[in-house]
């Protein structure tokens, strides 16, 4: 029993050296140098990087999700997502800070759980419905008044904005990026949070 026991123990662990080879190989030499994780900083870069953009969205849609108020509410918000107001001074890096909008309204997409309903941005969606909808829209720009309204469109009940700051130094710069929802009828700024990182240059 002994022995049969023995040779069960010695055939696992063959097993799973012959798995760990095969999923080894799965991979190309140098994989992780070529993929690395975009949640981990890296020592050949300096300023924002992809963990950033990770670490705030997640905090901001975790947060808005948890929020009282939010999953108080009888009616299910729609909500309107614009980009990022840059009001940086240090431009040497050349961040699209939007990445960090369009992350966040797809963390609200999978975790909202029907409890929110995103509302495409008027500009974006008139765009693309003009190029894409038949007699849709004045793709030259000489007619009165605008596109037309799309005929079933929902207006926003909250807008949610953001604005990128900075405070650059010799070595380093500190970042506030600011999230920010609006009641689209009040004016109401029912809903601010912020990410902050101080970051090598």
């Amino acid at each position: 029993m002994a022995h049969s026991r023995k040779h069960w123990i010695i055939g696992g662990l063959l097993l799973g050296a012959m798995a760990a080879a095969g999923c080894s190989q799965d991979q190309p030499q140098g994989y992780a140098d070529q993929r690395p994780d975009p949640g981990n900083l890296s020592d050949q870069d300096s300023g924002l990087q992809s963990k950033d953009v990770l670490e705030a969205s997640d905090q901001m849609a975790q947060d808005l999700l948890t929020n009282p108020q939010f999953n108080q509410s009888r009616t299910q918000w729609t909500l309107a997502i614009t980009g990022f107001d840059d009001e940086t001074i240090d431009k040497s890096f050349a961040v699209n800070y939007d990445i960090f909008m369009e992350r966040l309204r797809t963390e609200l997409s999978e975790k909202g759980e029907g409890r929110i309903t995103l509302i495409a941005n008027k500009a974006t969606f008139n765009r693309l419905r003009d190029q894409e909808l038949e007699g849709n829209g004045d793709q030259f720009g000489q007619g009165p008044g605008g596109p037309a309204p799309a005929p079933q469109a929902i207006n926003p009940d909250y807008i949610m904005s953001g604005v990128a700051m900075d405070m650059p130094n010799r070595g380093t710069n500190y970042y506030l990026l600011e999230f920010t929802i609006t009641n689209a009828q009040t004016r109401v700024q029912v809903w601010s949070r912020h990410y902050e990182v101080k970051v090598a240059r």
